[in-house]
């Protein structure tokens, strides 16, 4: 069970990076409110 656990955590953090970097290289799609990037998600962006 524990390395069942091990494996899942595992597989939460790759899609939680993955979701980090997708999102540091995207715009807000509302035109009024896009909050202030944090300087570790800066470190993501591909351009």
């Amino acid at each position: 069970m524990k390395k069942l656990s091990v494996v899942m955590g595992n597989v939460v953090v790759a899609l939680a990076l993955k979701s980090a970097v997708t999102t540091s290289n995207l715009a807000c799609g509302y035109i009024y409110y896009q909050p202030e990037m944090p300087k570790e998600a800066k470190k993501l962006r591909k351009f």
